[in-house]
């Protein structure tokens, strides 16, 4: 499930972004303060962080500046949700770290819309959205993996870690990941397990997608990691 950090001092407000952001099936937590969503993203890395700027303590552009300069946050997706509404004040957020600026009043419809769109951009594996990729459909919604063969669809038996290996690697083909990267953003950046764990859910993959014909589709990449190709996949 998608996780959301919502920073925000203004109870009404944030209980309103919570309930809809809930009901559209996102996991949400809520930080009022600057030192309170410092905790909590330490503690648990979260998929988008919805900021409010005015907070008491350190300010909201000072906390995006701080996550954009740390090596496990640099890559954290950021709306900023705030009153201040001059263009300055606009292009400040966004420069500051922001992927995202949107002022108060606001209109949920429109938030829940710019989250998805940074998602989609910043954090792809995190949303609930079927992916294909040379014919091989993965659904998270069913958590099957497909593909049509000799003109029949035939699904592929994938365990659970390798599904949120195959769907983090479907999500961003073509890159080459290290595993540790991908031991960061599959199996969590506080979980302290083996280098070459990766290796063994790497095999078990290959081995799921063996009756689709997909096997190929993860490749090894020497002394780097491991990489989803499709454009060499007939």
């Amino acid at each position: 499930m998608t996780r959301v950090l919502i920073v925000e001092d203004e109870p009404a407000i944030a209980e309103l972004v919570a309930i809809n952001l809930r009901h559209e099936g996102f996991e949400v937590s809520v930080a009022s303060d600057a030192d309170v969503a410092v905790a909590s993203v330490d503690e648990r890395l979260p998929d988008l962080v919805i900021l409010d700027w005015m907070l008491p303590g350190r300010s909201g552009l000072q906390l995006a500046r701080a996550w954009r300069g740390a090596t496990r946050t640099k890559a954290l997706p950021i709306v900023m949700l705030t009153a201040r509404a001059a263009e300055s004040d606009k292009l400040a957020g966004l420069d500051g770290g922001a992927d995202d600026y949107l002022t108060k009043p606001f209109s949920v419809k429109e938030l829940l819309a710019r989250v998805r769109a940074v998602l989609r951009r910043r954090a792809p594996q995190a949303l609930e959205e079927a992916v294909e990729v040379a014919g091989l459909v993965l659904d998270p919604a069913t958590r099957r993996v497909t593909r049509v063969v000799d003109g029949a669809p035939r699904e592929a038996k994938v365990g659970p870690t390798e599904f949120r290996l195959l769907h983090f690697l479907m999500t961003h083909p073509e890159r080459v990941h290290s595993r540790a990267q991908l031991l960061d953003r599959v199996w969590g950046d506080h979980v302290f397990i083996e280098e070459r764990t990766v290796d063994v859910h790497i095999k078990r993959l290959r081995e799921a997608l063996e009756p689709v014909q997909r096997a190929q589709l993860v490749e090894t990449v020497r002394g780097a990691g491991y990489r989803l190709v499709a454009s060499t996949v007939a």
